[in-house]
């Protein structure tokens, strides 16, 4: 070993260590927020609020949970949560498949203009769309409905992009020899690209359940009682006249983290293959 790689090597261990010192110090930075939500759902009220701050609860409060669940109709929320961010996950893959095989596969006039118009609505803000949506569902009378929720967010015109992107790396020659075999457009999408397509289904899924899990603006407008309303919704009504039940609030906040942590875990597979083809993108 030369002089010059004797003096490099330390020096490359030491940006080494600097540069996962750092990364852990950003990793706990992101992670607190979290640790702290279930510290306080662990803690007694007056712990809550205890000068100076105290990062672990001297007794567990489990019943925190318990209470929680039972303070408003929990259960309710949560199965409303779950069925709409379900069913928008299903209609975003199947009408994102539909979509990306045609701009991907099929030929015809405009299709690259129109792609780039479907892709320009990304630009739009869901603020701005926001009073012509409530107007349209007011007038379809659905407002206060399970309708509400799930038709407009149904449709992504990023999921549209991910698919086709994706279809587009699968070799002409599978679909060249099913079209020689007589297989239809339909066929040939849901025997031949879906499967080959999980990786980037797993990642959409992901995306829209969590985004939709997550959602409070939408909710919030179009839904104005406990029947249809939310887990992010049914958080803030543990803000009372009389005050905010912290304590409950952290464990509710607990309780709606678990279903998007449980999904991750499940999908980290497709999510590491999805990232590796969002970093390629090999489309044309």
């Amino acid at each position: 070993m030369t002089p010059d790689a004797a003096d490099r090597l330390p020096a490359s261990r030491l940006v080494s260590m600097l540069s996962h010192a750092g990364l852990i110090v950003v990793a706990a930075g992101f992670l607190f927020p979290f640790f702290w939500m279930i510290s306080n759902a662990l803690r007694t009220d007056a712990e809550v609020f205890a000068i100076p701050p105290v990062l672990l609860p001297k007794e567990i409060q489990w019943r925190n949970f318990v209470q929680a669940w039972l303070y408003l109709p929990f259960g309710r929320f949560f199965l409303n949560s779950a069925f709409v961010s379900a069913s928008i996950t299903a209609i975003v893959l199947v009408v994102s498949s539909l979509a990306a095989y045609a701009f991907a596969r099929m030929k015809f006039p405009g299709r690259s203009s129109l792609f780039v118009v479907y892709l320009a609505t990304l630009m739009v803000p869901q603020a701005v769309i926001v009073i012509p949506l409530f107007l349209m569902m007011s007038a379809l009378g659905w407002v206060n409905s399970y309708q509400a929720l799930i038709a407009p967010m149904a449709f992504s015109s990023f999921g549209a992009f991910l698919m086709r992107q994706f279809f587009l790396t699968i070799p002409d020659e599978l679909e060249e020899a099913a079209l020689v075999d007589g297989a239809s457009r339909l066929r040939i999408l849901l025997t031949i690209f879906v499967p080959l397509s999980k990786p980037a289904l797993g990642l959409l899924a992901l995306f829209t359940f969590t985004g939709q899990w997550n959602s409070f603006l939408w909710p919030l407008i179009v839904v104005n009682g406990p029947t249809y309303a939310t887990l992010p919704l049914g958080l803030t009504l543990f803000q009372g006249q009389q005050g905010t039940e912290w304590t409950y609030m952290m464990a509710g906040a607990t309780i709606s983290m678990a279903p998007g942590l449980i999904l991750t875990i499940l999908l980290h597979r497709y999510i590491f293959a999805g990232i590796a083809i969002g970093s390629g993108f090999g489309g044309r």
